[in-house]
């Protein structure tokens, strides 16, 4: 089941949002958290229209249930997800205080411009997530080494001319070179839609339910 909602801040912009509960939810166990930044094409202030590629796609189209709580926010028309960074961790962290979420299983995704919002909040704050899937989005490949103990999976599109491949090259070259565990799935023969692979079976979603967030020594 999804609902939409606006959340209310005085210190932090007022996302509106898409929240999508599991089926049988019960509010006194844990879920993981799936947190999910759309697209420059979803942008505005139609939930809708946010809802049109991804996870909720196919929970529209055919009411497919997942085992995990999902949010996605919506970004304002004109503006991209770095505008918002400092809203975005307060939002987060008031999402995992109301609801029922497992701070060890926050995974963070999205897709072309929410793809890049990925790169930039991981990088910001790596420690908040369990895992993390950008989508055809671009990184900071000099900035890699913070995400060596974070796992990373990346989608891209071989025939992508909108976000050409080699972002999503050069940032898993440099995970790789200081130690960190980052996989890219190249898909052949995609432009820039890589999220129709993305999230359209159980592989990404089962990859990201497979991680737990490693604990501080």
């Amino acid at each position: 089941m999804y609902t939409k909602h606006k959340w209310n801040s005085d210190t932090y912009f007022n996302f509106q949002y898409v929240q999508y509960l599991p089926k049988d939810y019960d509010e006194s166990k844990k879920y993981p958290l799936v947190f999910f930044l759309h697209g420059a094409g979803e942008r505005g202030d139609d939930l809708d229209v946010a809802m049109r590629h991804g996870y909720m796609k196919h929970v529209r189209e055919s009411g497919r249930e997942y085992p995990f709580i999902f949010v996605a926010p919506q970004c304002p028309d004109e503006k991209y997800w770095a505008c918002y960074t400092e809203s975005l961790f307060a939002f987060l962290d008031d999402i995992c205080q109301t609801l029922p979420i497992d701070m060890d299983r926050v995974y963070l995704t999205g897709l072309s411009m929410g793809g890049t919002g990925t790169w930039m909040l991981a990088l910001a704050e790596p420690e908040r997530f369990a895992a993390i899937a950008p989508v055809c989005g671009t990184g900071v490949c000099w900035y890699g080494e913070k995400l060596k103990d974070t796992p990373v999976c990346i989608y891209h599109g071989d025939c992508d001319e909108l976000v050409p491949l080699h972002e999503s090259v050069s940032m898993i070259k440099s995970i790789h070179q200081h130690g960190g565990n980052a996989e890219l799935h190249i898909c052949y023969g995609v432009a820039h839609n890589a999220w129709d692979v993305a999230y359209e079976g159980d592989e990404l979603m089962n990859w990201m339910l497979g991680h737990t967030r490693k604990k501080k020594d």
